[in-house]
């Protein structure tokens, strides 16, 4: 059974260990008490984005959430890491999108989350026939994907931070959480996905 909705965190967590900075990164997403299962990367048609925090609320601790996510990690002090997921709508709500994880070393969260936007625009692209060159910025093939007509929307959420200064495990994650089918928020089926209210996860 297809999602029905979905919504997208990211946070950071840092520790001694390495499994428990990705404990505490979880917490600052707000998804630690789930049993998270990693999914591949398709935006299933019709499902709706909500906020997180209306995500939560229809989830229960230890329920098992299926999720796609970015993660990533290091103990060298002062090393840049990040992770990203970038989105791809259709224009047609009965086509399904793409999501894309990227997870580099040394790149800000603005530099991530444009590499995974444009990994998940380019994918759909594909998919849609939607002839372009693989060689020009990311910014050109954004407009000419819009300018398509069959692309409406691309999007990322990226987190990033600097390896702690005294060697503790430092964690980035970031994550497209989907919610099972049948679920509500007070009766009603959450915020559509294109609706202009959304935030945009691009940095300025």
């Amino acid at each position: 059974m297809a999602p029905s909705k979905i919504f997208f965190t990211k946070g950071v967590g840092v520790h001694k260990e390495n499994l428990t900075s990705f404990e505490l990164a979880l917490r600052s997403a707000g998804i630690a008490p789930f049993n998270i299962v990693m999914v591949s990367s398709i935006y299933p048609p019709g499902c709706k984005r909500i906020t997180i925090e209306e995500g939560l609320k229809l989830l229960n601790p230890g329920e098992v959430v299926h999720a796609v996510m970015a993660r990533n990690s290091t103990n060298e002090p002062n090393r840049l890491i990040a992770s990203s997921i970038g989105v791809a709508l259709p224009a047609s709500g009965e086509h399904y999108g793409y999501l894309s994880e990227h997870h580099p070393f040394g790149e800000t969260d603005r530099k991530a989350g444009e590499y995974a936007e444009d990994l998940a625009a380019t994918m759909l692209a594909t998919i849609l026939g939607i002839e372009f060159d693989s060689e020009k910025a990311w910014d050109e093939r954004e407009e000419l994907y819009k300018a398509s007509g069959k692309i409406i929307r691309t999007f990322n959420i990226a987190q990033s931070a600097i390896g702690n200064k005294d060697g503790l495990w430092t964690t980035v994650i970031s994550a497209a959480v989907f919610i099972p089918n049948g679920k509500e928020i007070n009766g009603e089926t959450g915020a559509n996905e294109n609706q202009e209210n959304q935030p945009e996860e691009k940095k300025p």
